[in-house]
């Protein structure tokens, strides 16, 4: 994708063929969004933070892929948002979320947001852990572009049909753990 990022791809076999789903990553940079649209083999939209719609091309960008815009301080708004994102999904698009609520910027993983999952919940559509390594060093790191390694993998689809309060509310430290444990794996193998 022009940047010259040596990007790995794991478990593409844990995305299913039909259905909608949800993916929730952990967002290190900027790149991150580059990598969902390469290596992500389906039609989704995006949860992005209302900021974005101040970026020329970019906000034009996530509407025309059916994204959304959240307001992370108006809790009405926000949950309006996560409503049209789930009544999306139940019409046959596929979303992708990033719990941590904004990048990381290489810092390690911030805590998942629980307001994320409601997505996922309210159309009880299954989640795919995605788990992104990398992406920081691309360019963000040095301001410039940067040939660096970059990991994406996906794990296996957690279902959320019929789930009951407790597991729900469960699901937000199960997905990060899940992502903060691979995450430690990718850190501690040599590049």
């Amino acid at each position: 994708w022009g940047t010259g990022a040596l990007v790995t791809v794991e478990g593409l076999e844990h995305i299913p063929d039909k259905g909608s789903l949800c993916f929730v990553g952990n967002h290190p940079g900027d790149f991150d969004v580059i990598l969902a649209l390469a290596y992500i083999p389906r039609h989704f939209g995006f949860i992005a933070k209302k900021e974005v719609l101040f970026l020329p091309f970019v906000n034009l960008w996530v509407f025309l892929l059916g994204g959304l815009f959240i307001d992370r301080k108006n809790i009405a708004q926000g949950k309006r948002a996560i409503e049209r994102g789930a009544q999306q999904i139940k019409k046959g698009l596929s979303m992708i979320i990033f719990p941590e609520g904004t990048r990381s910027r290489g810092q390690g993983l911030l805590p998942f947001k629980a307001g994320a999952f409601k997505l996922a919940t309210l159309a009880e559509a299954p989640i795919v852990p995605l788990v992104i390594h990398g992406s920081y060093s691309v360019w963000e790191e040095t301001g410039l572009i940067q040939s660096v390694p970059v990991h994406l993998k996906f794990l296996p689809p957690i279902e959320t049909a019929h789930l009951d309060a407790e597991a729900r509310r469960a699901l937000p430290k199960q997905i990060e753990a899940l992502i903060k444990k691979e995450l430690d794996l990718l850190a501690d193998q040599k590049p």
